[in-house]
This record gives C-alpha cells, sequence and structure tokens, in this order.
C-alpha cells in the first residue's frame, strides 16, 4: 500500500473511531443509565485519537522498510544469544533464529550453512576477534 492511501486510510478509519465512540457514549450508554459528562468523552476522544497517531507512526515506518527475502547461503552474521542447539544470530540488521549443531556463545561470527524454513542452520567461521558488526557483516 502506497503512502499517500495509507495515510487517507488511517485518517478515515480513525474518524469513523471516533464517530462511533462519540455515538456510544451520547445515545447507547444514557439508554442504560450511564451518563458520561462531556469532560470524560472529551478524553476518551483524544485518548483514542492518540493512540490511532502512535499505531500509524509505527505502521508507516514498518511499511517503508526494505525486507529482506532471506538471508542467502554464506552469508556472515553475529550471534545474539548463545546457540546449543538454538539461538539468535543477527545477518544484516535482521534477527532469524539459528540452530548449530556444535554450541557457539554470544557475540561470536557464524556463516549460514543451511537453511530450514525459518531457521538457519550455522556454524562459527573460526574468525571471532568480536570486531564491531558495521564494519566486519556490511552486506
Amino acid at each position: 500500500m502506497k503512502t499517500k492511501h495509507y495515510t487517507i486510510y488511517s485518517l478515515v478509519t480513525t474518524l469513523v473511531q471516533e464517530a462511533a465512540l462519540v455515538a456510544a457514549v451520547l445515545w447507547l450508554l444514557p439508554s442504560f443509565g450511564i451518563n458520561i459528562p462531556f469532560w470524560g468523552l472529551s478524553l476518551m476522544v483524544v485518548a483514542l485519537g492518540t493512540y490511532a497517531y502512535i499505531t500509524y507512526r509505527f505502521a508507516k515506518k514498518a511499511l517503508r522498510k526494505k525486507p529482506i527475502i532471506s538471508p542467502h547461503i554464506g552469508s556472515r552474521g553475529r550471534t545474539t544469544t548463545p546457540i546449543s542447539p538454538k539461538g539468535y544470530i543477527r545477518v544484516r540488521g535482521e534477527l532469524w533464529q539459528a540452530s548449530s549443531s556444535t554450541p557457539i556463545g554470544v557475540g561470536e561470527e557464524v556463516v549460514v550453512l543451511d537453511i530450514d524454513e525459518m531457521t538457519l542452520i550455522v556454524s562459527p567461521t573460526g574468525n571471532n576477534n568480536h570486531k564491531s558488526e558495521a564494519t566486519t557483516l556490511s552486506d
């Protein structure tokens, strides 16, 4: 979805939600004997609008992010948790579940040997001098 269309869609759905809230507070709740003062309604409208704005910002950021399909065999990454036999590694800025037949510690450089569904099969590279990920893993 293009950003312009997403913005219009978000604005329209937020206005519909706000209208439904106002209708429920002004017409539905009084029929059950529940009366909410105007300042309470105003506070609910502001809270719903704030929630909608925050979720819009996060969603817009996520829509702009370019996904990577999957790391290719031979990609290098660095462990973020111990892998014994499963753990997590970071490859090109993405966090992936990984498994290894040998235990691997945190912060060690690994190479992708195979991909099993959404789990990367990895092995230590033997080059574990703990350089910055930005300098050693810039693919």
